[in-house]
């Protein structure tokens, strides 16, 4: 393919770090719309001049780059709550991140102009890029974060798809929608069918499923709490038990709304109380009086024959701990070390853990009873994940995330993890409760629509009444497996002009 003057004078691989980083802008708190096609058209013209699968694979490791490098810069901010300690490693963290995540994409690269030949590389690359990503939320327990569901995209089209596909299904229909439109010169009908058949379908969803409007809730009303403790603050002995005084009195406080009841359940984030669990009775007097009559679920630490972990516990209104669930999913580098021991020579412990060795994953995943009915626990970095939410061992009647986004600063990470949190209760069909430190708390409805929710870096409390569930979805019923047949499908079927070429060559 000849690329237009202007693409080969600024030179393919400083397109493609460019394209991706226009691409990142898709992501939150920007969310414009219009980027990811362009980047995509950008890097599929780029891909298809690429004349050997070296330079392909080089072009897609350095998209990669662009875009994970600008849309994960929030992976700086931890490193600056003890910046004396960890300030050093902020750059090179980002760097090592966005460079790994980028090797998954230039593999899809490299693999797709290896196999395929002409325009059929292009259906090569969407098979190979949807095998790499989905290998990208699994591998080395998985970082799906930035993934193209994520990406801004017209009204609620993508809510409406992923009850039906899931995240990584609609991935593949939006590059089947736009890599093959570059080739509209060469074979104008073939290059439009796959974003007239993407486009057929998305009309066809909201007829399929119904989408918003008036949804039936719950009897019982829910109190979320914020109380925003900066993360640099939140453990400092001087100040770290004045927000759980304003944890315990918002949780006190009157209705947030005329006419409004006390709250049946109240929730508190990650870790919101600071010391374990085993101490407990120590404040469960100021618990029980604060609830006035309400079930508490809050996030805390607790330790086990030596082990601590990253909790979620239900008390009654009487101050008994009815259900604890341990967080399984734990945040490499953050919650624990891999390889401790070679780390605790250099004195590098996780950033986010309060013991030495780090913290120890929970062992089952399980559901908590509720007076509001059972939840599916999910602590701060579950939530990103499609596959621990579908995990679940039986359906639930809500998700309720925990998370102290403290840690990603107030630009984009927050929103970033909000928008995941979205998509999984979409996903699913099912409302979320998501109680954050420094925010956005939100009560999300079973479409993935925000029905209300408190400003980030504020401290407050919402009160609302829980939407029912919808009924199981697709994607709960069947999870990534789909996606996976069809992106090796594609791969497949892009490979067989070289089959034809070879089994010819045979004959001859």
């Amino acid at each position: 393919m000849i690329l237009p003057p202007v693409l080969r004078k600024a030179g393919p691989f400083g397109l493609a770090v460019g394209a991706g980083a226009l691409m990142a802008q898709g992501l939150a708190p920007v969310s414009a719309i219009w980027v990811m096609p362009l980047a995509l058209l950008v890097i599929a013209a780029l891909f298809q001049s690429m004349p050997t699968p070296r330079r392909a694979a080089a072009l897609g490791w350095l998209f990669g780059c662009g875009y994970f490098g600008f849309g994960l810069s929030w992976i700086m901010e931890p490193f600056q709550v003890d910046a004396a300690t960890y300030g050093w490693m902020a750059p090179f963290a980002l760097m090592l991140m966005a460079g790994g995540l980028s090797l998954f994409w230039g593999l899809a690269f490299w693999a797709a102009a290896r196999l395929g030949r002409g325009n059929w590389r292009l259906l090569a690359l969407i098979g190979f890029w949807g095998l790499v990503e989905l290998a990208r939320a699994y591998v080395l327990t998985g970082f799906p974060w930035a993934g193209f569901a994520q990406l801004a995209l017209p009204g609620d089209v993508v809510l409406r798809a992923v009850p039906w596909v899931g995240s990584h299904g609609v991935m593949l229909a939006i590059l089947l929608a736009i890599l093959p439109v570059v080739l509209i010169r060469q074979r104008p009908f073939w290059a439009l069918v796959p974003a007239v058949l993407v486009a057929v379908a998305m009309a066809w969803l909201p007829e399929a499923r119904p989408f918003g409007g008036n949804l039936p809730l719950t009897e019982q009303t829910v109190r979320l709490v914020q109380p925003n403790a900066p993360q640099a603050e939140k453990w400092l002995p001087e100040k770290r038990w004045l927000f759980v005084q304003r944890l315990l009195e918002y949780t006190a406080a009157e209705p947030d709304r005329a006419g409004g009841r006390r709250p049946d359940l109240v929730i508190w984030p990650e870790t919101s109380i600071p010391t374990l669990q085993n101490y407990i009775d120590e404040i469960r007097p100021a618990l029980i009086e604060a609830a006035r009559g309400a079930e508490l679920l809050y996030g805390i630490q607790r330790e086990e024959n030596g082990r601590y972990m990253n909790s979620a516990v239900v008390m009654s209104a009487e101050g008994e701990a009815l259900d604890i669930y341990d967080k399984m999913h734990l945040v490499p580098f953050g919650e624990y070390m891999p390889l401790p021991k070679l780390w605790e020579r250099f004195g590098v412990f996780g950033l986010a853990s309060r013991a030495k060795g780090g913290y120890a994953p929970g062992t089952q995943r399980r559901l908590l009873d509720t007076i509001a009915g059972r939840a599916l626990p999910l602590i701060c970095y579950e939530g990103v994940f499609a596959q621990d939410v579908n995990a679940a061992p039986a359906r639930p009647d809500y998700l309720v995330l925990i998370t102290n986004d403290a840690w990603f600063g107030s630009y984009s990470g927050p929103y970033q993890h909000l928008v995941q949190a979205q998509l999984r209760a979409a996903e699913q069909g099912l409302p979320m409760l998501r109680a954050a430190n420094t925010g956005v708390s939100a009560v999300i409805d079973p479409y993935g629509q925000l029905r209300d929710s408190l400003l980030l870096n504020t401290a407050g409390y919402l009160d609302a009444r829980l939407p029912e569930p919808l009924p199981p979805t697709l994607y709960s019923r069947t999870g990534d497996w789909p996606a996976a047949f069809v992106a090796l499908l594609l791969v497949g079927v892009s490979g067989l002009p070289r089959l034809v070429v070879k089994r010819r060559r045979t004959l001859a």
